[in-house]
């Protein structure tokens, strides 16, 4: 089974999980071709990463002439779809005539596309995220392109369900999945349930660089702690250095590694320096996959006092590493933190992440070994990526339309 695996944007740093997924797939058998709507950034920073950009083809980077000759084309030789997909890009779209610009955008990316899989004989799409990639694939199947599925992680879906059309996109789908209970049961939520039977969960899940690596144990004397997280309002950091200029106050001695960049980063500088943390803040800028686990296993825990998430890959990451995680009641993080693995704390509350601070600064080193050894366990259980790919190609494979679309492939040969 050939298979094309959609994204807004692929290879990214923060989308490392989407690489594990790929080269699950591909270890199980299946051919995979990369798409991605927007090109890479330039600061990639895994050779892995880099060597993915060379395997991606960029829609956007075809050039507008190529997306509008091959709409044309398309409109020619099967008018019906044409106007079929045309017909869904104007439903996806939100009300305001800046969303019918964008989503005809999308309408002719939709067309290069479908031009392209037919090209490559792909029978099956899997896009990331149910933003644009999900809007894109929708389309190109109303063109006559192969069945679609997709992967929501939240919070972006969850936060403007209607503005895009989640409803919509979930109907029209073979397959749609959730990376934790509770992400499947917003996508019920959104959705008609006669739909729900092709809702499943899919962790998201690591590799071998994170599964295979012995723990090194915690330094009793390590007073580090690392958060790695986009700078951006959603994941609460300036209440972490809050928080730590409390317990400076209190005459704690300790250092947090904030690892990754974004658009907060001069706001929380700022920060750093009014409170006068420089000896106790550091703002790491963007690392590489190695860099971060080295930056882990010299932690004494991981902390991510986040206000909107859907289950980071990061924390899965910490633990793997077997390093307790101080993080928030929010999504699916319940589903693998608690208190047997580390602090769950109630976003927004300074005074509770202030306490787990403290609470792990004074562990004795046999309780921070003991929730580590409970989180890796959980991780090695519930996140193996190779494993949790299989299941997902398993379902895919398994599903009416995709036989059907095959089978038709089949018979145009």
């Amino acid at each position: 089974m050939r298979l094309a695996y959609l994204c807004n944007l692929y290879p990214a740093v923060s989308h490392s999980f989407v690489r594990r997924e790929i080269e699950g797939v591909e270890a199980a058998g299946y051919e995979v071709h990369r798409f991605s709507l927007r090109p890479a950034r330039a600061d990639l920073k895994d050779e892995a990463d880099i060597k993915e950009a060379a395997r991606t083809e960029v829609v956007l980077s075809q050039g507008v002439l190529s997306l509008v000759l091959c709409a044309l084309l398309l409109s020619l030789s099967r008018p019906a779809k044409t106007f079929r997909a045309f017909a869904a890009a104007f439903r996806l779209s939100a009300p305001g005539l800046n969303q019918k610009f964008r989503h005809f955008a999308y309408w002719l990316e939709a067309a290069w596309l479908t031009r392209r899989l037919e090209r490559l004989r792909v029978e099956h799409v899997h896009a990331h995220f149910g933003t644009n990639p999900a809007a894109v694939a929708m389309i190109v199947r109303a063109w006559g392109g192969p069945p679609f599925s997709f992967t929501v992680h939240g919070p972006n879906e969850f936060d403007s369900p209607v503005y895009l059309s989640l409803s919509r996109k979930i109907a029209a789908a073979s397959l749609v999945a959730g990376i934790s209970a509770y992400g499947r049961s917003q996508l019920m939520r959104w959705s008609s349930p006669e739909d729900w039977p092709k809702l499943k969960i899919i962790r998201c899940g690591l590799g071998p660089d994170f599964l295979d690596r012995t723990p090194i144990p915690i330094q009793p004397n390590s007073k580090k702690f690392v958060c790695v997280a986009r700078l951006a309002a959603a994941k609460g950091l300036p209440l972490l250095i809050e928080a730590s200029a409390r317990l400076r106050d209190r005459g704690e001695q300790f250092t947090v590694t904030i690892v990754g960049d974004g658009e907060l980063r001069s706001n929380l500088e700022e920060q750093v320096r009014r409170e006068k943390l420089e000896d106790y803040v550091e703002l790491d800028g963007i690392c590489s996959s190695a860099e971060i686990r080295e930056r882990l296993e010299s932690a004494r825990a991981f902390v991510l006092p986040s206000f909107a998430e859907g289950l980071p890959v990061v924390i899965m990451e910490a633990l793997a590493l077997a390093r307790p995680v101080i993080t928030t009641t929010i999504a699916g993080i319940p589903e693998l933190v608690d208190d047997q693995c580390g602090w769950l704390i109630t976003p927004g509350s300074v005074e509770e992440l202030v306490h787990a601070f403290s609470a792990a600064l004074h562990a004795p080193p046999e309780e921070l070994d003991r929730r580590g050894k409970v989180g890796r366990e959980r991780v090695l259980l519930l996140h193996n990526a190779q494993r949790n790919a299989e299941e997902l190609v398993r379902t895919i494979a398994g599903h009416p339309d995709l036989f059907t679309s095959k089978m038709a492939s089949e018979g145009e040969s």
